[in-house]
């Protein structure tokens, strides 16, 4: 099994306190709205000091996610479209996916279309000519 070591990071620039929810979403793959209801429910239906101690703990204990640099937080992959199985999985919808997948189909045909509009063109020709000169 060749799968990528994954490793436990806050990421402050999509959470609202401290990243510590945005860093195990990551981690566990879970969407963040749904660790951020989960640790909320465990705040108020157990041992409240708890939790909030061990978030505390993880706010300075866990190491900050390096940022790509020029990029946005929020920026997507765009070689790398993730589907989701099951409703608690990070990713994106079926649907949403294959609309992208589409896409980005449509935008490669164009460019190969317009290769081959140039390639098949007398200009290029003269300037295939031109060149072996």
């Amino acid at each position: 099994m060749s799968r990528s070591k994954r490793e436990l990071y806050r990421d402050p620039s999509r959470g609202k306190v401290a990243g510590v929810c945005a860093g195990l979403s990551d981690y566990f793959n879970m969407e963040l709205w749904l660790v951020r209801i989960l640790f909320i429910t465990a705040v108020l239906l157990s041992g409240g000091p708890l939790f909030i101690v061990v978030y505390v703990a993880c706010w300075f204990i866990l190491d900050k996610r390096e940022m790509m640099p020029n990029r946005s937080p929020d920026a997507k992959d765009e070689d790398k479209v993730s589907v989701k199985f099951k409703v608690w999985q990070k990713g994106e919808p079926p649907r949403q996916a294959l609309y992208d997948l589409k896409d980005r189909l449509s935008r490669l045909d164009g460019r190969i279309q317009n290769m081959e509009r140039y390639v098949t063109s007398p200009e290029f020709t003269v300037s295939r000519e031109i060149d072996k000169l």
